[in-house]
């Protein structure tokens, strides 16, 4: 694995401007999506539960992608291939379908479309808890960080405490240090602060965290794999009129 347009243009510019302008009030925006898709949220449904997600705005080649792919149905009945307990759950290798009960995907979690998303690493959005991140390949083969155009990763993590946060400073951060205010977040309700600005998070889950802690606890093949022994399945993801429910 595992974001015054105007001014000093000129006539052409200003038409330029103009032709964005309109394109913004169409019905329809590029790559086949709907304004409405844009403020939809993302229904995944598993055979542990069902969870919902909410993609972020600042985030909007990430999100685009996302959208799409749920829309061609790209990720219907995928495994969770990569789980991790107190870490996070992985998906999105179109590869794993071959998986089913009594012959779990045994190689594999490499595979995707055929191209990258560049990084949109953003300071406001971190691994917390519930977190939607975008896997990829490791920094000495990709030193953008570009994404993977499929896999993605939902943060279960962990509470931290201050010292354990201290400590994480010093050591695997190499000194960067944890803003205050998502330390407070990190030891109320945890994530992976290892993580933040190395993966792209474009999203949360605003509902069904119970989902997501169900597919953690599955017993595993361990490292380096970390196969669920039994698949565990995403059925089907749909998009769905957006509520107000908040993180959980």
């Amino acid at each position: 694995m595992i974001k015054n347009v105007f001014a000093g243009r000129g006539l052409a510019g200003v038409c330029a401007a103009v032709l964005l302008l309109l394109a913004a009030c169409h019905p329809k925006v590029s790559n086949s999506l709907k304004k409405k898709d844009l403020r939809s949220d993302v229904e995944v449904i598993t055979d542990k539960g069902t969870l919902v997600i909410r993609l972020s705005d600042s985030t909007p080649q990430h999100r685009d992608n996302f959208l799409r792919l749920v829309k061609s149905k790209y990720y219907d009945s995928l495994l969770f291939h990569r789980v991790i307990r107190n870490f996070m759950i992985q998906s999105g290798d179109p590869n794993s379908r071959e998986g089913r009960p009594g012959k779990p995907l045994s190689q594999g979690g490499s595979g995707g479309p055929n191209y990258t998303i560049p990084a949109e690493i953003r300071a406001t959005l971190f691994h917390k808890r519930g977190a939607l991140g975008a896997a990829r390949t490791g920094d000495d083969v990709n030193p953008t960080r570009a994404s993977s155009g499929s896999q993605f990763y939902i943060v279960q993590g962990k509470k931290f405490t201050e010292a354990g946060l201290d400590s994480l400073e010093k050591g695997r951060l190499k000194g960067r240090r944890i803003p205050s205010d998502e330390r407070e977040v990190y030891k109320e309700i945890g994530g992976a602060p290892h993580l933040d600005q190395a993966y792209t998070v474009f999203g949360e889950v605003v509902r069904g965290m119970e989902v997501v802690d169900s597919v953690a606890a599955v017993r595993t093949s361990g490292a380096p794999l970390d196969r669920p022994v039994e698949p565990v399945r995403i059925l089907k993801m749909r998009l769905i009129r957006r509520s107000d429910r908040s993180v959980k």
